[in-house]
């Protein structure tokens, strides 16, 4: 077997070496090499699949495995050998190969029969994606359960719901916290959805047009933890679907953060009082003594730009590649990773921040307590008592009014007074204007009365191992 002169996976062709400046442009072990266990990973299932088409025998195939071994074990103990090693290295698969013929000698230039750097990389980042799904899945699992533990603890404890920033209806403080659980139980579905369109090997795609040698895909597939193995080589070596749907999960999940990060600024502000800041998850002035500010919720809506935009490059990237495999594809990771890595971070920040918040029970109950938050009480009360329901909006907004002009609450308007108004008003009306009554009326599946709210907590309870333990 003839030496090689250089150790790049290409040449051959050349007379002169690249510019300096493009050769340091077109590299990406930088980033890629992120990817070195799937990369391993994959050269050892390539390494048996090649056995039974001859390619290698098994004495061969056993040394390969060995070398692997040798490697992945270095890479895991001696960070600063892969940084040395890897000065030089194109990608990933260079590294990998370069290291393997150091090891083995020309041997380890026999592993990339039949195969391509267009699949291969196509392979790593689908095993990247699903590991990497399953972690953000377990970050979202635990910032479900720190919402219903809040929930659990505050059930009874009401709240002033809002509509467009103003005060509208009482609700419990559970039923608030479990509206978030249920946004990022949606998120739960939409990771499983990315990790199962990665589920597919593309090994035996070749560049484009698939393998020459009769290669096993489906044991490759079996052997790599693959539900089933690509359709069309063409599109195997070309196809980032799965990529967008997990920065789409990735993106649904810091939009949910953002707007529970939001929440939770304003709770924690003067203005509202409903949260007393953990100071674990805060930050002070450097001027003004006085200041506890919410750092982590900020900076966790500060971040989800971050993350829509990783998406939108990658789309952006994708429109207008002509079929196959395209060198722009080098693209579609270095975002993808950052943006991974930030949601995780927001996730355990957020899940911190959200156990070890206080809230302020009695403020709470005093805001829910405002009389203009049972308006809509009253009637319902008159539509029970025979009123159509735009007549009795009508005439609740003119004892509203009547109220405002007198500078006091409706509820302590005179029962005869409010009968000149609506005379089908009875004794039993100072009855449904309490925050408890208007509450308890809301016993529907999905409500705020508290026993729908237990019932609620009850089917998330139950749902959560059930989540966790899904693949």
């Amino acid at each position: 077997m003839s030496e090689r002169k250089d150790n790049k996976l290409w040449g051959g062709r050349f007379d002169r070496a690249p510019d300096a400046h493009f050769d340091a442009f077109q590299r990406s072990f930088a980033f890629d090499r992120r990817l070195l266990p799937y990369e391993i990973a994959v050269d050892r299932a390539w390494a048996k699949a090649l056995e039974p088409i001859g390619i290698f025998t098994a004495a061969e195939v056993k040394e390969t495995l060995a070398g692997l071994e040798k490697i992945a074990a270095r890479v895991q103990s001696d960070p600063a050998w892969v940084d040395k090693f890897g000065a030089d290295a194109e990608d990933v698969h260079h590294f990998v190969e370069k290291a393997l013929v150091e090891e083995l000698g020309p041997l380890g230039w026999k592993l990339h029969t039949g195969r391509s750097r267009n699949e291969l990389v196509a392979t790593d980042f689908r095993l990247f994606v699903m590991d990497a799904a399953a972690e953000v899945r377990r970050g979202v699992l635990a910032l479900v359960g720190a919402l219903l533990q809040q929930a659990k603890a505050k059930l009874g404890v009401p709240m002033a719901g809002m509509t467009h920033m103003q005060h509208a209806q009482p609700i419990l403080l559970s039923h608030f916290l479990l509206a978030h659980a249920e946004a990022f139980t949606r998120d739960v579905a939409r990771l499983q959805h990315a990790a199962a369109a990665a589920d597919a090997c593309p090994m035996g795609s070749g560049a484009l047009a698939g393998n020459s040698f009769s290669i096993d895909r489906a044991a490759i597939a079996r052997e790599l933890g693959f539900a089933k193995v690509t359709a069309n080589s063409l599109d195997a070596v070309s196809d980032r679907d799965f990529a967008l749907d997990y920065l789409f999960a990735l993106s649904g999940i810091a939009t949910h953060l953002s707007r529970l990060a939001e929440d939770f600024v304003l709770f924690a502000s003067q203005e509202f009082s409903y949260a007393v800041l953990p100071d674990e998850y805060s930050t002070g002035s450097s001027l003004m003594p006085q200041k506890k500010n919410p750092d982590s919720w900020e900076l966790i809506r500060g971040k989800t730009g971050r993350i829509t935009g990783a998406l939108l490059a990658l789309l952006t990237t994708l429109k207008g590649l002509p079929t196959s495999y395209q060198r722009d594809l080098q693209e579609d990771k270095e975002a993808l990773f950052a943006a991974h890595d930030q949601v995780a971070d927001m996730l355990l920040v957020a899940a911190g921040a959200l156990n070890t918040t206080a809230f302020r029970d009695d403020r709470l109950r005093a805001l829910a307590a405002n009389p203009a938050l049972l308006a809509t009480e009253a009637a319902d009360y008159l539509v029970r008592k025979g009123l159509p329901f735009r007549q009795a909006h009508d005439v609740v907004g003119k004892i509203l009014k009547e109220a405002e002009r007198r500078q006091k609450p409706w509820t302590e308007l005179p029962l005869e007074e409010l009968r000149k108004m609506a005379p089908e008003i009875g004794p039993d009306f100072a009855a449904v204007l309490t925050v408890d009554a208007a509450l308890a009326a809301k016993n529907v599946a999905g409500g705020t009365a508290p026993d729908s709210v237990r019932r609620a907590i009850a089917e998330l309870e139950s749902r959560l191992p059930k989540e966790a333990a899904a693949k």
